[in-house]
């Protein structure tokens, strides 16, 4: 199937409220394109020079994500890009978003990464780690950022019970963090779990967002 029929479908068979980021690394501009022209402008990259150099060729209405791991270094390459930082997972790193976004006047919308998986090759809070960076007196001082939600990446396992389990704890950490820090904040709704080959299961369990890649691009290329 064809990239358009495949994100087509994709887009038949899941609620309409639930946003789709078609994750689009290593994949050509021509191929972004094709997904664009089905009206499609969310896509997500997890390295910052490739999104970077899209960016910069790509239509100006397309929304980038950042999905990937992201080091201090290379913020200020990504902030005047990136629509959505998935991955924040220190409070250094939320520091030094704050003040590149600062610099362009910028409101940087972020999700918090809470570890979930039971591989330690993943990044993340944990929920106690979590509790502490919202109350601490640095995170009250972040004016140039905004958290919008939470993400997290299930183990990679077939084993479809402990993926459940680690979605449904993740969306009980979302759940008590909006009651507890984010109370009357709208903007505080979206829960990033689900990729390819569990983004039915992470619907289920309350996902708003799903980071979408082989189904509508096909298999990763490996350079």
């Amino acid at each position: 199937m064809s990239i358009t029929e495949n994100i087509n479908r994709i887009r038949s068979e899941i609620p309409g409220n639930i946003k789709i980021i078609a994750i689009s690394k290593t994949k050509s501009p021509a191929q972004i394109l094709e997904a664009y022209n089905t009206g499609h402008l969310m896509f997500g990259e997890n390295r910052v020079q490739e999104l970077t150099e899209k960016a910069g060729i790509l239509p100006e209405d397309i929304q980038w994500h950042m999905v990937g791991h992201l080091q201090t270094n290379k913020v200020k390459q990504i902030i005047p890009f990136v629509r959505l930082i998935h991955s924040v997972d220190s409070l250094k790193l939320l520091g030094v978003i704050n003040a590149e976004s600062l610099k362009i006047n910028k409101i940087q919308d972020c999700l918090l990464e809470v570890y979930i998986a039971r591989e330690e090759t993943k990044f993340g809070f944990n929920e106690t780690e979590l509790e502490t960076i919202l109350r601490s007196k640095e995170f009250a001082e972040f004016h140039n950022v905004r958290i919008v939600g939470l993400m997290g990446m299930a183990t990679f396992i077939e084993n479809e019970t402990v993926i459940r389990e680690e979605f449904r704890n993740l969306a009980r950490i979302f759940k008590k963090t909006r009651e507890e820090f984010f109370t009357n904040q709208d903007h505080f709704r979206e829960l990033s779990i689900g990729m390819s080959g569990d983004y039915k299961i992470a619907i289920e369990e309350g996902s708003t967002m799903v980071r979408i890649g082989t189904l509508i691009f096909g298999e990763r290329n490996k350079s």
